[in-house]
């Protein structure tokens, strides 16, 4: 399934942060097939990253949406693991 990243802006306040953790849990209820993997606040960005899986960025709009999950935009996400250094890498 593909992963999706979704930014928004989040200005530093008491309850914004729990606030924004609790409408991505929302929205992976809302939609059918999306599922909230994490959540990233980057403070001295006032920017808030979450990760979904869904069927499609589209679906993962209307869920968030639903869910009155404020965003700027949604984006795929391909991650990757490190590879361990070795040897004849270093």
């Amino acid at each position: 399934m593909p992963s999706y990243l979704v930014e928004a802006y989040l200005a530093a306040s008491a309850g914004a942060l729990e606030d924004a953790r609790a409408r991505a849990r929302r929205t992976a209820e809302a939609g059918a097939g999306v599922r909230h993997l994490r959540t990233t606040y980057l403070p001295e960005d006032e920017t808030i990253l979450h990760l979904f899986e869904a069927p499609s960025a589209e679906a993962l709009d209307r869920a968030g949406r639903l869910a009155a999950l404020p965003f700027d935009r949604i984006v795929e996400a391909v991650e990757g693991v490190a590879e361990p250094l070795t040897e004849e890498t270093t």
